[in-house]
């Protein structure tokens, strides 16, 4: 049976999608069978790993408007191990198409029940708010990574998340956990960026995952070429990160 991981947090640019490419790309490549659901109406995971979407003909909108079954949505990518239920810009509309729907919270659980014992690993890439997808997200998942940028305001919000994670967990998911905080864009140059990390592990101690991702250029260019960031440079430091989460993530999960 997968572990589902929702990679979430309402705050935009804090390595959100760059994360669930590159973590969904890293444990594939060490031999888990992974499956990457982009739920974020903006797409760019689904760009990220080269996948245009002017020749997506079934994807997440359409397992939700319920028009096809699940495995028909599953697309497959350029990375061994590694299948994506692609986003699309229509699905920004599905707040309100999915309004009177009385299962509405449950449409994603239901979806990836048929499915999720064909991986070893179900990433979802979350959009930067808390509605129904995020709540989807959420319901369905076993834990939630999130995503924090070692820069000002980076706890901005955070408490927002962990109230929502606690409703999640009274009425829709009572095994929802949250797996790490995960401190992203740490520049070790920057007095700011150290002293984030020494209030997040105050806070915070036994969340935050031992492995902390570096701001790197490569990172940064790798999704303009459609490509996860071992494809792109294998030996940057962004690459070596990602497999070190990689495999932290194998481990606290053995």
């Amino acid at each position: 049976m997968a572990k589902i991981i929702a990679i979430s947090n309402q705050k935009g640019g804090v390595g959100k999608t760059t994360t669930a490419v590159n973590l969904s790309s890293c444990l594939a490549v060490l031999e888990k069978k992974v499956l990457l659901i982009d739920l974020d109406p903006q797409a760019n995971a689904t760009s990220s790993l080269g996948i245009e979407n002017d020749i997506i003909e079934n994807g997440i909108y359409q397992l939700f408007e319920k028009s096809c079954s699940t495995s028909d949505c599953i697309n497959k990518t350029t990375i061994i191990n590694l299948d994506i239920i692609p986003s699309h810009i229509d699905l920004v509309g599905i707040e309100i198409e999915s309004i009177d729907l009385i299962d509405r919270e449950h449409i994603l659980m239901n979806a990836i029940n048929k499915i999720e014992k064909e991986y070893d690993y179900i990433i979802i890439d979350c959009p930067p708010s808390l509605g129904l997808l995020t709540i989807n997200a959420l319901t369905t998942s076993n834990s939630v990574i999130i995503p924090i940028q070692c820069e000002y305001f980076a706890l901005e919000g955070l408490g927002k998340l962990l109230n929502t994670i606690k409703s999640i967990q009274k009425i829709h998911n009572k095994n929802l956990s949250i797996e790490g905080l995960l401190l992203t864009m740490y520049d070790p140059r920057l007095k700011l960026s150290n002293q984030v990390i020494k209030e997040v592990k105050l806070h915070f101690n036994e969340m935050v995952f031992k492995t902390i991702i570096h701001r790197n250029v490569k990172l940064d260019e790798a999704p303009s070429y459609g490509e996860n960031i071992l494809d792109y440079d294998v030996s940057s430091t962004g690459a070596n990160n990602y497999l070190n989460l990689a495999r932290e993530l194998i481990l606290n999960n053995s």
